[in-house]
């Protein structure tokens, strides 16, 4: 495991013990649901944080204490959907642009739903491309 990996499961074993004011290997396993809720419905932790919380409580009582710990589950991960440009936004944003080839690019990358990492691959956008190739 990463250091930072190492860190936040000692972090959530060291919150479930300070809460409690015991040693987690005295706690029972109910005692841990009833962290892990306060940490979603008190703390309002994002539901990545309470994962990584949960999965360092995990890997506490299982490779630890070699302890069975099946019933703490995992939040769900935040669904997010991404941002969508009004009409007016994408005509302003393709009037922006100074030469046909940023055109072209910005209309690809838009209409496409193309990634940073798919348009910087794009043979049109390599530097190494000559521009004359190119309309």
């Amino acid at each position: 495991m990463s250091l930072r990996t190492q860190q936040s499961y000692l972090a959530a074993v060291q919150g479930l013990a300070k809460y409690y004011h015991q040693r987690p290997d005295t706690l029972s396993e109910e005692q841990v649901q009833a962290y892990v809720r306060r940490l979603i419905a008190q703390r309002h932790l994002a539901p990545s944080s309470v994962r990584v919380a949960v999965m360092g409580l995990r890997f506490f009582y299982t490779q630890t204490l070699q302890r069975p710990c099946s019933s703490l589950s995992l939040p769900k991960r935040a669904q997010t959907l991404p941002a969508v440009l009004s009409r007016e936004e994408v005509t302003r944003l393709l009037a922006s642009t100074t030469t046909l080839r940023e055109r072209a690019l910005l209309m690809t990358t838009y209409g496409g739903g193309l990634r940073v990492s798919e348009v910087v691959r794009l043979p049109c956008f390599s530097y190494q491309a000559d521009p004359r190739s190119f309309p």
